[in-house]
């Protein structure tokens, strides 16, 4: 079951994000790396900023989370994660498409240059890498990041219908 997390979700999606990016220590930058990767505050602070958490629900407990955010003439896909021992069962797809559901407008997901599955992922579901030069303008257009974020990140993009 899919379904938009509520306050109570936090916890639970606080408690995915941070398992699943822990592929990330290591991979990307290491003066990008943070312990927790994504506190609550932080989770908290991105809800406020308009991003909508949807939760894949499994035997009652959320598996993944994934947050659609949307900005003006786009909707960016933000904070995609499933718990590690549940990857590769379709579970993000499935909560991608969902998310693809919910917007009529171009949709763009960031994530880090360096991650090679995550960038491999939205690939096999039909989205495009941008070049460095409209990967640049779109981040600083609609993300809040610092600029550090922006040299080691990518986006990618697809048009729905």
């Amino acid at each position: 079951m899919i379904r938009r997390c509520v306050d109570s979700d936090i916890e639970g999606i606080y408690e995915i994000i941070n398992d699943a990016a822990a592929a990330y220590k290591g991979v990307i930058p290491e003066d990008r790396w943070h312990e927790p990767y994504m506190p609550v505050e932080e989770i908290r602070q991105a809800i406020d900023d308009g991003v909508v958490f949807w939760g894949l629900e499994q035997e009652g407990r959320l598996a993944g989370v994934m947050g659609i955010q949307d900005k003006k003439d786009v909707a960016l896909i933000r904070h995609a994660y499933v718990y590690t021992r549940l990857h590769r069962r379709g579970l993000g797809a499935k909560l991608l498409r969902h998310l693809e559901g919910l917007t009529d407008k171009p949709i763009l997901v960031g994530t880090w240059k360096a991650a090679a599955w995550a960038i491999a992922f939205y690939r096999k579901n039909g989205y495009s890498l941008l070049s460095d030069e409209e990967k640049d303008r779109l981040l600083r257009q609609y993300w809040s990041i610092p600029e550090r974020q922006v040299e080691t990140s990518v986006v990618l993009a697809k048009q729905i219908k």
